[in-house]
């Protein structure tokens, strides 16, 4: 009678914060509530400054933690190296954008290109760039949302892996709008990051393929 087979490890993720930290809880939380069924493990969290929630709720987790600020270092450049090196200490699987205010450069993506996993407070490509939820009032849109999508060189332009809707309402404002594309953003993550995890991927041309 042949063993069962043994049950794949969880893959091992490596978040990026840069503030307080909530995309980072939703999936220490979810790894704490779904166990290895969620297909996925947090094992260290870096940030590119100190003194933050997010790296407090690492800490309050027990996971280990890094900091790699941009201005102790000669280039920026250097500062992009360091932070791969930093990383890849760590063995991802897969690195989580999580909030991380800073764009990473040709070093970080040599290394973890097709594995960097960011979210967008829009339906990319539309409202690209760091005032996204202002963009998309301004611009009068009725619908906009949250993209989850791999880093690459540009400025959000990464291939698209999953995407979730947010309706503009007459009476939002950027604060009250901003808050429920965080909402639903949160579930987007971690859902997307477990499938990736149990399920791999796979990436050809623009376009983004689960099984």
């Amino acid at each position: 009678m042949p063993l069962p087979a043994e049950p794949a490890a969880p893959a091992r993720v490596v978040v990026l914060v840069s503030g307080s930290g909530t995309n980072l809880q939703a999936l220490l939380d979810a790894v704490a509530e779904r166990g290895p069924a969620y297909g996925a493990e947090v094992v260290a969290v870096g940030a590119d400054r100190s003194g933050i929630e997010g790296l407090a709720r690492a800490e309050r987790a027990g996971l280990p933690t890094f900091v790699c600020r941009v201005r102790d270092y000669p280039t920026r450049e250097a500062w992009d190296a360091a932070l791969a090196e930093a990383v890849a200490e760590h063995r991802p699987d897969l690195v989580v954008s999580a909030g991380f205010m800073k764009i990473v450069g040709a070093a970080f993506l040599a290394r973890f290109g097709g594995r960097f996993v960011n979210t967008h407070p829009a339906l990319l490509p539309s409202f690209p760039g760091a005032h996204a939820v202002r963009d998309a009032l301004a611009h009068g849109a009725r619908v906009t949302g949250c993209t989850v999508h791999f880093v690459d060189a540009g400025v959000d332009s990464g291939p698209i892996i999953a995407q979730r809707a947010v309706e503009i309402r007459d009476t939002d404002d950027e604060a009250a709008l901003h808050e429920r594309i965080k909402d639903v953003e949160r579930g987007l993550l971690v859902e997307v990051v477990g499938r990736l995890a149990r399920d791999g991927y796979s990436i050809e041309g623009r376009k983004v393929f689960i099984p």
